[in-house]
């Protein structure tokens, strides 16, 4: 373990090696699937409209968040310093945990979607609760390796 931290394999990448190493190259799958539950949450009906809006929140404030993370990790904004591993761990905790809330409330309000609603707009929020699963499990496994690599750090 101390060879990989004496030669920086435990600090934040920059540049373009962002899309080439694993716990930061989950960045593009978590970009694709939040986007993908923003989407498919703005265009759908739900039965509960506050479960709706906390789903937008989570979606919109992960997608931002990632995105402004990962461009400030191309441009090399954290200048190899240890609180960006310790801010990109903490981030991806809170993202994994809201992003859990946000898809066990919406498969609750997507079960509730007995009557009234159209064959489509019940497959619509199925979607979004797959979608948005994936991408929870995306925030986990990448908040998992990058406390990995704050311990390392």
């Amino acid at each position: 373990m101390a060879p990989a931290a004496a030669s920086g394999g435990s600090s934040l990448p920059s540049g373009f090696s962002v899309f080439t190493t694993f716990p930061d190259l989950l960045f593009i799958f978590e970009f694709i699937f939040g986007g993908l539950v923003w989407i498919l949450i703005a265009s759908s009906l739900v039965p509960i409209p506050l479960v709706q809006g906390w789903v937008m929140f989570v979606s919109v404030f992960c997608f931002i968040a990632t995105t402004a993370l990962l461009v400030l990790y191309i441009i090399g904004a954290h200048g190899g310093e240890t609180s960006w591993v310790i801010l990109d761990a903490a981030y991806h905790c809170i993202a994994a945990l809201f992003y859990l809330s946000a898809s066990v409330l919406e498969a609750l309000a997507t079960i509730g979607m007995q009557e009234g609603y159209t064959y489509k707009q019940y497959h619509e929020n199925i979607s979004a609760v797959v979608f948005s699963y994936v991408a929870t499990l995306l925030y986990v496994v990448h908040a998992v390796f990058s406390l990995i690599r704050w311990k390392s750090s």
